[in-house]
Parts: structure tokens; C-alpha cells; sequence
């Protein structure tokens, strides 16, 4: 009795969802009876301008509208914020964002005068949602870069930040001699970020210092010995500081060393740095585990070793219940 009540009481949800999006989108779909997946007629006009069709805009006043966003590049933004500020103006319930990668939170600070913090820029976009009938857009984001981005946003959006840490620890625990894990942060800023969330690993972590015109990546404290090492950080451009960090860490007696990033952004095919090659050269990552945020490195690495994709469906499913 209890359970069917509590499933009448789920929110049921209208999902929009952009071109590149759509795999996951039919993730989130297949995770919960509350979610249905509409779409977008993505046009464009002679000129490459948008021309966009949100279908079923009657068929969806009074109901708790979602649109799964993906920021990749600065050519597909406009159109999608086009969608963005149409949606709560339909007469909706509520509307909620789903931004998994916050893609400028590298650009979130001034070092100088004239430096412009891009961050800063979208989230003020972003801010500028029009509100619907149920108030604020909630804006879902996983591991924003900078945690102070979190104050950047106004009072027009509510944002939740969510972290893909938790399915990174369901996928340790499936692993062979799992208490024999231990954590290691590239840096301090990784491990203000996440520690609390893994208290149960041993941990171990790790410093850039600067010598000459070089930046070193020294061990700083912990000890990685014997053990199975997994690197866990927010997200990653060339790879650099992960393989640096692996050389010390490996230097230093760990058993084996993988990796753990929720944003995979890898420009420039950067992930093949990481390709277990078949001309027996060692192979210096174990795994290297990213989710589903950034999507075209979900097709790019797909069945390549060491990568492994971890789905933030069921946890964005989750999420567009609060």
C-alpha cells in the first residue's frame, strides 16, 4: 500500500533534451514510469540562424517541464538558450535545468585586469531564465569546477549542485580486493572538494610546485604502496596532471592506479593519451572512469580500454523528483 501511494506522489516529468543529449535522455526515461521524453524540431534557416519548434507546447501547460542541456560548444549554445527561455513561458508548473557540465567554470576568476571570467557571464545568463508559474528554474549542475560559482547564479534560479562521487563509489565496491583502494587527489583543490564525500578510503595527496619554467607533481602526504590507487578529480583537458600523477604515485609503490573524473573533455582527442596500446607498452592506467556529461567523448571512447562510461541517468532521474 505504502509503495503504490508513494508512486502516485511522483512528480510526473515532460523531458526536452538537445541533439547531442538524446542517449541520455533515453537513459533517464528508462529509469522512471514519471518521465516522458518530448522533443525539439532543431532547424535552421538558410543563414545557419536557429529555427526551432518546441512540439507539444498545449499539451504541456500545468505540467513540471525539464530540458537536458549540453553546453559543448559555443555554436550549439544560443539555439538551446533559445529553448531555455521559451520553455517556462508556456504556462508550466515548474522548469528545471539540467546542465551537467558547466562549461566555462575553468574562466571563473580574474587574475588581472582585463581578464574576462566567462563563468561569471553565463551563470548571469543563466539567471536571466524567465521564471515560470512555479517559480525559480531549478538548475541541476554536477561538480561545478570552482565552489564558489555556486554564489555567481541570482535569485531566479535555485541551483542544486549535484556530484557523480556517489556511482564512482558503487563502482569501487564491485571491484576485486576493493580494501585494498586508496584515494589520491591530484591537488589541494580536488581534495577540499572531495574528500568528505570518500572519508572510508585511505587517501593520499598530491602538489604541482613550480621549478624553473616547470610544474612538477610531487607526492605531498599519504602513501600509495601495494595498493590499487584511483585518482579522483572534477574533470580533465589534456590529461597531463593525471599522468604525471600516475608516473609519481607508481613511483612510490602503488600496485595499480586508475583514474575518476566526472567531466571527460578531452579537445583535441586528448583520450588516446590514455589507450591501452596492443604493442605490450605498459599500461599505466588500470581504468579510467568518467560519466556521460560531456557526450561526445562518450562516443569517442566507447569499448576502448582502460575507459569506462558511468551514467548519470538514474541520478538526474532522481534529481527531477526534488
Amino acid at each position: 500500500m505504502e509503495n503504490s501511494a508513494m508512486k502516485k506522489m511522483k512528480k510526473q516529468v515532460l523531458l526536452y533534451y538537445c541533439v547531442e543529449m538524446e542517449d541520455v535522455a533515453r537513459k533517464i526515461a528508462s529509469e522512471s514510469d514519471s518521465i516522458t521524453l518530448h522533443s525539439i524540431n532543431w532547424r535552421s534557416f538558410a543563414d545557419g540562424f536557429p529555427n526551432l519548434f518546441i512540439n507539444n507546447a498545449h499539451d504541456i501547460r500545468g505540467q513540471h517541464v525539464a530540458f537536458l542541456a549540453s553546453f559543448s560548444s559555443p555554436a550549439v549554445i544560443f539555439e538551446q538558450l533559445s529553448v531555455i527561455f521559451a520553455l517556462p513561458r508556456l504556462f508550466v508548473a515548474s522548469f528545471t535545468l539540467v546542465l551537467p557540465f558547466f562549461p566555462t567554470g575553468t574562466f571563473e576568476r580574474m587574475e588581472e585586469e582585463g581578464d574576462v571570467a566567462t563563468a561569471f557571464t553565463m551563470a548571469r545568463i543563466i539567471s536571466n531564465i524567465p521564471i515560470s508559474r512555479g517559480g525559480p528554474t531549478s538548475l541541476v549542475i554536477y561538480d561545478i569546477h570552482a565552489l564558489q560559482e555556486r554564489f555567481y547564479f541570482g535569485d531566479n534560479v535555485l541551483p542544486l549542485f549535484e556530484t557523480g562521487i556517489p556511482l564512482l563509489k558503487q563502482r569501487l565496491q564491485q571491484l576485486p580486493n576493493s580494501e585494498k583502494i586508496v584515494i589520491a587527489f591530484p591537488d589541494d583543490g580536488a581534495w577540499k572538494r572531495f574528500h568528505k564525500q570518500l572519508v572510508h578510503y585511505p587517501t593520499v595527496i598530491c602538489t604541482k610546485v613550480r621549478e624553473g619554467d616547470k610544474r612538477i607533481v610531487r607526492l605531498k602526504e599519504g602513501n600509495p604502496a601495494g595498493c590499487h590507487v584511483v585518482i579522483v578529480d572534477d574533470l580533465v583537458q589534456s590529461g597531463g596532471t593525471l599522468i604525471e600523477c600516475q608516473k609519481v604515485l607508481a613511483s612510490h609503490g602503488a600496485s595499480k592506479v586508475s583514474a575518476y573524473v566526472t567531466h571527460g573533455i578531452f579537445p583535441n582527442r586528448s583520450w588516446e593519451r590514455f589507450l591501452h596500446k596492443n604493442d605490450g607498452s605498459e599500461k599505466a592506467f588500470t581504468y579510467f572512469w568518467t560519466t556521460d556529461s560531456c557526450p561526445h567523448t562518450v562516443k569517442a571512447v566507447a569499448n576502448k580500454a582502460p575507459f569506462e562510461v558511468i551514467s548519470l541517468a538514474g541520478s538526474i532521474a532522481d534529481a527531477l523528483q526534488i
